[in-house]
């Protein structure tokens, strides 16, 4: 829509810069929503001179009075050292921010996606992991501000759809990884890269036969705009994600392979709540998307490898 901005908060993060960038390359113009406590001023640096781009300092748990057309909803700490750090701000982020986005996007009448996660999930005893799966949470463990958090934020998006017809999409999102991730996030694909790039020692919590898929940042945004394109009868949830599955161990020896790296590799207690097996089914992004990913884990760890180096360098 001319002249008037997509908002994307969390706009400055890994996943909202990125998200930035591809929605300035298809003509639109955005306005970047971030408190930068995890997002980082340069992830959009390049894009500050950008005469359709917009930033502005500001956290979701308070109100925003602006004019938009679409809003992605992708504020908030995502990692659990960030997420934990404070997590009753991480609560209201998720439940007071949604509250906020939906109550803007209402007013407006603008469509409204929000980035759910598979953390939603919990520890599953369904294996993969399909919309319809209810989850298995612990709603008082560390993670719960999150996970509960996130889970309540899909209960008002489906609310507000029911209630006030809102045109809303909700996307879960697994492990997506690539360049800008932060390097003290403590996720797993940047911790490994980082300890083989200094020669540490990779560390591996429990004995490494947990699985996590992998998805690369690029086919993480394309899914996401193709859900937002589409029409208001579908509002999700849905699954994206890729539905390869690896081993904590076996990742590990990918990225020391592609490092190079002389590191070795020590086992540490496994965290309280970690999942053992996390792998999405796609079927309905294939069906209803035509997405399925198309970046392999070696040649996406390879550009975030090469994004690590710079920043050594």
């Amino acid at each position: 829509m001319n002249g008037v901005p997509i908002l994307v908060t969390g706009g400055a993060g890994f996943l909202g810069s990125h998200l930035c960038d591809r929605l300035l390359a298809m003509g639109q113009e955005v306005l970047c929503v971030d408190n930068y406590f995890t997002g980082r001023k340069r992830n959009i640096e390049h894009l500050r001179q950008h005469p359709r781009f917009e930033e502005m300092r500001h956290d979701i748990t308070f109100s925003l009075y602006i004019e938009v057309w679409q809003i992605y909803n992708l504020a908030c700490p995502a990692s659990p050292i960030h997420y934990q750090h404070d997590p009753v701000q991480t609560t209201k982020t998720c439940v007071v921010g949604a509250t906020n986005m939906l109550g803007l996007a209402k007013r407006l009448k603008a469509r409204i996606l929000q980035a759910s996660t598979s953390e939603v999930y919990g520890d599953p005893i369904v294996h993969p992991q399909a919309e319809d799966y209810w989850g298995h949470v612990n709603p008082i463990g560390i993670r719960a501000c999150y996970d509960e958090g996130k889970r309540c934020a899909e209960t008002l998006f489906s609310d507000y759809r029911r209630q006030y017809r809102l045109d809303t999409k909700v996307v879960r999102i697994f492990n997506t990884y690539g360049p800008r991730m932060r390097p003290d996030d403590g996720r797993v694909v940047s911790n490994f890269i980082l300890q083989a790039l200094r020669g540490e020692p990779i560390t591996i919590y429990g004995n490494g036969t947990q699985t996590r898929s992998f998805c690369y940042v690029d086919d993480l945004v394309e899914a996401m705009i193709r859900v937002m394109d589409q029409p208001p009868d579908f509002g999700g949830p849905i699954n994206l994600g890729n539905p390869c599955e690896f081993t904590i161990l076996e990742l590990a020896e990918c990225v020391l392979r592609l490092t190079g790296s002389r590191s070795r590799i020590i086992h540490h207690p496994l965290p309280s709540d970690d999942p053992r097996q996390r792998r999405p089914d796609i079927g309905l992004a294939r069906e209803r998307l035509g997405w399925e990913p198309k970046v392999s884990l070696e040649d996406g760890l390879q550009e975030t490898i090469r994004y690590f180096r710079s920043l050594a360098a």
